[in-house]
């Protein structure tokens, strides 16, 4: 079973001076002396868009009392871009009865693989480079191992697989940091002034680092969910017929309830 969930959010305000935050939850980060001394592009924000989750295999036969599920915790661009050009380095901070229940993971693709047999929080914190931000960012993802159909039969082919969605917004970037990443498929520009140009780009002397930590060849990405912009209109477009068919019922609710309420008085008055 393919379990999932989304936390893309959208909010009519934004930050007013330079961080970093979730687009969903807009914790603005404050700035760092040092990020004060960098040239920072004025009404000018990028994003940044993550999935983070977990995929999760039942052993089957080969599962014991403590060890039943095998599973890959992780943080991916959402269409499975090389996040290593924004991110530097993920911490995972897993349950205390794991040995080492504070793994690093340096470098793209951030993840991590262990098992066990018990759910639980798991605090992701995510580090980048120098002329991004220097404030870490904290993701939290709980850890799922079984169905939500909990009776139905599980399987050791088919994963679980839970996922949110969300994009990291960087406003008044850097001008160094907007030159690196300009053309990068990882990031999108939301929003840009009026006759605003961009700096020259960086170019990248192997064009074959821009994707070696990519997860389009990821041995889970069969399973990964699809977050792309076309599949989230039409996730839209049918809550909205669901949610015009839920009004219409209720106007017919209330249109009998009023026919009973003036039958009601017609026989009063009589």
């Amino acid at each position: 079973m393919i379990d999932s969930s989304s936390s893309k959010k959208h909010s009519p305000d934004q930050p007013e001076s330079s961080g970093v935050s979730l687009k969903s939850k807009h914790s603005k980060m404050g700035k760092s002396e040092d990020s004060e001394k960098k040239k920072k592009l004025k009404d000018v924000e990028i994003s940044v868009p993550i999935v983070y989750g977990n995929a999760s295999f039942w052993l089957g036969k080969k599962a014991s009392e403590y060890q039943s599920h095998k599973w890959t915790v992780y943080v991916r661009g959402a269409t499975n871009e090389d996040l290593g050009v924004v991110v530097k380095r993920a911490v995972f901070q897993l349950h205390s009865s794991f040995n080492n229940p504070t793994r690093v993971v340096e470098s793209a693709p951030f993840e991590l693989s262990e098992s066990g047999w018990g759910e639980f929080e798991i605090a992701i914190t995510l580090y980048f480079h120098s002329d991004v931000c220097e404030k870490p960012l904290n993701l939290y993802h709980h850890l799922k191992l079984y169905p939500e159909d909990e009776s139905g039969p599980m399987s050791t082919k088919k994963p679980v697989v839970v996922e949110s969605y969300d994009e990291i917004v960087f406003t008044e970037p850097s001008e160094s940091f907007l030159a690196r990443v300009q053309n990068h498929p990882a990031v999108s520009f939301p929003r840009l002034p009026a006759g605003f140009t961009l700096p020259p780009p960086v170019p990248i002397e192997d064009e074959s680092k821009r994707n070696r930590g990519d997860t389009k060849d990821h041995p889970l990405s069969q399973w990964f969910l699809n977050f792309s912009e076309a599949d989230e209109l039409l996730q839209l477009a049918a809550a909205r017929q669901q949610v015009q068919a839920h009004i219409a019922k209720l106007r017919r609710q209330i249109g009998v309830i009023d026919g009973q309420n003036q039958q009601f008085r017609s026989s009063s008055d009589q």
